[in-house]
């Protein structure tokens, strides 16, 4: 690999990064004079601690923005020509940013959003497959970090499987395990209540499981 290209690859990942960093929780509780998620809920920025804070149609809109950070991501790289493996690389960088914003002090959601948006690019077919699955397990058990972890497991073990029916590249096998395996890290306090039994339920008030 010659220099130009190392910088160019290099210089997708950052921005990858970055864009992953955007806090568009935060920003749309600004614009729409609402309250800053971090002071309420968990305090991450991402959809469901929205949703505590702003409502449903706010915290769709940031969802949305979020996917678009992963599959922004992703492009990025794909525009350039940088291949697969730059590609992975930067989806991976923008959950990275999202849970590790720079621009809010390293704080920010768990990920599934920019994931999500990154495997949208990677292979639509896989993530439009988990989007029931995530369904099924949030309306069975309201537990929105129930169904992030197994809607993420499901990602990389259909992604894993296409990548080796299809003769993807091998970077995608990287995607399949480090994504999901990012997101349950993001999600290690969840994990914890939700063995200890002590998670709330999407839309209970404070205090209820």
């Amino acid at each position: 690999m010659d220099a130009p290209t190392l910088a160019r690859d290099v210089a997708i990942v950052v921005a990858a990064f970055l864009i992953g960093g955007i806090p568009w929780g935060v920003i749309v509780a600004r614009l729409s004079g609402g309250p800053d998620p971090r002071s309420i809920g968990s305090g991450h920025t991402g959809g469901a601690n929205v949703a505590r804070a702003l409502g449903f149609r706010l915290a769709v809109l940031t969802g949305a923005l979020d996917i678009c950070k992963g599959a922004g991501a992703v492009l990025l790289a794909r525009v350039l020509g940088a291949g697969a493996a730059v590609e992975v690389l930067a989806a991976l960088a923008a959950i990275v940013g999202h849970s590790r914003s720079p621009f809010l002090g390293l704080q920010g959601g768990r990920g599934v959003s920019p994931a999500f948006g990154g495997l949208l690019v990677i292979e639509p077919l896989v993530a439009v497959a988990i989007v029931p699955v995530f369904a099924v397990v949030f309306l069975a058990s309201r537990y929105s970090s129930l169904a992030s972890l197994t809607g993420s497991a499901a990602g990389g073990i259909g992604l894993a499987i296409i990548a080796a029916l299809t003769a993807q590249p091998p970077a995608y096998y990287v995607f399949a395990v480090v994504g999901p395996l990012l997101i349950w890290l993001f999600h290690h306090d969840n994990i914890a209540r939700l063995l200890a039994g002590t998670e709330r339920r999407f839309g209970s008030p404070p205090g209820a499981r």
